[in-house]
Formats: C-alpha cells, sequence, structure tokens
C-alpha cells in the first residue's frame, strides 16, 4: 500500500514521533492530497492521550488540513490536480440518513468517519494530517479560495466552521449581541466572524492579559470573568454566548448573562460534565444547547466567507519537530492562537 511520512502518538502516554503510516490507493472517487500545512487542535492533544476514549496506536492525529491535490480518481468531479484545498474533522459519513441528505453530515445518524482515530467504512482506521499526504472522498474535500493562504486556512477547518456553525445557525448579525468565552484558538475565530457577520461582539475571558488581542481582533468589548462585578454588570445582556472553553465553568452563571430567549452554545468539549441550575434557563425562556462543527457545504460557505472578509486564523507555524513542545504550551494557555505544522517538516 502506498505510504506516508507522519508523526503519531506510539501510546497514551508517549510523545509524538516520526514514522510510516499507510494510505490506502486511490479510489474512483478518492483526491489525494499533498499536505502543506496542518493545524494543532486541543482535541489532537485529548483524542491521543485517551481523554475521550481508549484508542488505537500508533495513531497520527491532525484534523486542519491544507494542502494541493496530485491525483485523482477516475470519477472524480469536483477536484482536480493543482486544485488548492483542505480537510477538516471528517473524511466520510453514510451519505444516505436525513441528516447527510440535509448536508449535516456532521450529524450522520450513522455516525460520520473522523479524519483520525476512526473507523472508515472498509474497515481501516484513519490516519490524520500531521503526514505528508492524504486520500480521501472527494465529497469530504472542501476548495480553499485563493484569497486565503494555506497556514493561515487550515486552521479554519476545526477552529474556523466550529464558531461559524453556531454563529450562522443562532443568527448573529447587525443588532444582535454576541459574547465569546474563552480568547483562544477557537475563540480567537469566533470573534473574528462575529464581528464580520455584523454583531456586537464582547469577549469574556478569565483575565484582561489579552485584551488588547480581543479588540484588536474586532471585540467591542472585553471582561474578566474572574472578577465577580462582570456577572452583575452584564446580567441579561446577551443574545447568544458561545463557549469555546474546554474546562469546567459554572455555566448557569454565565446563562444569568443572556437576555429573555438568548441562548448559550457550547462548542468547548470539557471531560468532564457541566451541571446546571435549572432556574437559571426557566426564568428568561433561556436556553442551553450544544454545536459540533459544519457539514461540508456550510465549511465550504464559510472557507468563501472568510476569504470575501480578509479572514484567517492568527498563527504560529512550527517544523514538525516541535510538535510536542507545542502540545505543552497548548495546554499551558501558550500560543496566539493557533500552531500550525509545516507539513514539509515532516520527513
Amino acid at each position: 500500500m502506498p505510504t506516508a511520512n507522519a508523526y503519531a502518538a506510539p501510546s497514551a502516554t508517549g510523545d509524538l514521533t516520526l514514522t510510516t503510516i499507510e494510505r490506502r490507493e486511490v479510489g474512483a472517487h478518492d483526491v489525494h492530497i499533498d499536505i502543506k500545512f496542518a493545524g494543532i487542535c486541543h482535541s489532537d492533544i485529548h483524542t491521543v492521550r485517551g481523554e475521550w476514549g481508549p484508542q488505537q496506536y500508533p495513531l497520527a492525529p491532525g484534523h486542519e488540513i491544507a494542502g494541493i491535490v496530485t491525483e485523482i480518481g477516475p470519477a472524480v468531479t469536483k477536484h482536480k490536480v493543482g486544485d488548492r484545498v483542505g480537510v477538516g474533522c471528517m473524511v466520510n459519513s453514510c451519505k444516505e440518513c436525513k441528516n447527510c441528505l440535509a448536508g449535516e453530515e456532521q450529524y450522520c445518524l450513522n455516525g460520520n468517519v473522523g479524519t483520525y482515530g476512526a473507523v472508515d467504512r472498509d474497515g481501516s482506521i484513519t490516519q490524520g494530517g500531521y503526514s505528508s499526504n492524504v486520500v480521501v472522498n472527494e465529497d469530504f474535500v472542501v476548495s480553499i479560495p485563493d484569497g486565503l493562504a494555506l497556514d493561515v486556512a487550515a486552521p479554519l477547518l476545526c477552529a474556523g466552521i466550529t464558531t461559524y456553525s453556531p454563529l450562522r445557525h443562532w443568527g448573529a448579525g447587525p443588532g444582535k449581541k454576541v459574547a465569546v468565552v474563552g480568547l483562544g484558538g477557537l475563540g480567537h475565530m469566533a470573534v473574528k466572524l462575529a464581528h464580520a457577520m455584523g454583531a456586537e461582539v464582547t469577549v469574556l475571558s478569565q483575565s484582561l492579559k489579552k485584551m488588547e488581542d480581543g479588540l484588536s481582533l474586532g471585540a467591542d468589548h472585553y471582561f474578566a470573568t474572574s472578577d465577580p462585578s462582570t456577572f452583575e454588570t452584564l446580567a441579561g445582556s446577551f443574545d447568544l454566548i458561545i463557549n469555546t472553553v474546554s474546562a469546567s465553568i459554572d455555566i448557569s452563571a454565565y446563562l444569568q448573562l443572556l437576555t429573555l430567549d438568548g441562548t448559550l452554545v457550547n462548542v468547548g468539549a470539557p471531560a468532564e460534565p457541566l451541571p446546571v441550575n435549572v432556574f437559571s434557563l426557566i426564568t428568561g425562556r433561556r436556553s442551553f444547547a450544544g454545536s459540533a462543527i459544519g457539514g461540508i457545504r456550510e465549511t465550504q460557505e464559510m472557507l468563501d466567507f472568510c476569504a470575501e472578509h480578509g479572514l484567517g486564523a492568527e498563527i504560529e507555524v512550527i517544523p514538525a519537530s516541535r510538535i510536542n513542545d507545542a502540545y505543552e504550551r497548548v495546554l499551558a494557555s501558550d500560543v496566539r492562537y493557533r500552531f500550525v505544522i509545516d507539513a514539509s517538516t515532516i520527513a
């Protein structure tokens, strides 16, 4: 079988190391992609360390992939050799259930196939983008517009669509007040996107140390949640709150910041449950919701929107040899705001 150089975790506790992984032959509907850049997502760390369940190792993570098409199968119609393309968090689905048929493959009733650590339709275990190349069904490959550089586009395939989808679904736009909890990999994109959509944007962060960044990214206001007066000052203020934090927070306190019929949407994915005081919901007809990534159609819409508005992720490009150091820095919140691997160094 064809192979790819990759950085993979040998176990839940071992550092990622350079290895060789197998890729399938290019099938009739497949696209072979020479990976140029791959973003590092916090969920990569959760997954390879077994925090979201047991994994099969070695495991090469990475679901923020940007590259160039180098080969296509004979039945491919959506992409051609030389195209600038991306692959996000899923590489397959049943394509037959009502959610898939509605363009919501991320909510496939039979389970979508994750880009790494998942069982694909042929029974193989998927391997992700910390690698030199990947083979993906054409239906799960999106086009990266010429207006977006590949390095800043890579994180949009997860961080971008994860925040774009709920902002669009819950109607962020002119006249709406949107709060973003956390200014990290997801949060910084939520701020950029909500601002570009025309909403009034507030960042709710534990401290004010990133305030200058938040305002420069498009936030209108910035508050420290470590200050108890913040929750008094902002009570009943927001139509929509996007919680990007992958840690336990007092959801009930944040729900009190919503206006009548407001919604708090969780896109961060902490390992532990988030208890809710029901009175925080019923006293304002408020909603507590969750949102995953977007479907392929919406992901393409997001990329086109970003190109139109000149939006890309704020990144720090690293060689593959620094992946393990980058993981520790992600856990220490020492990145502004997304690490991106230069895939040419995976050798």
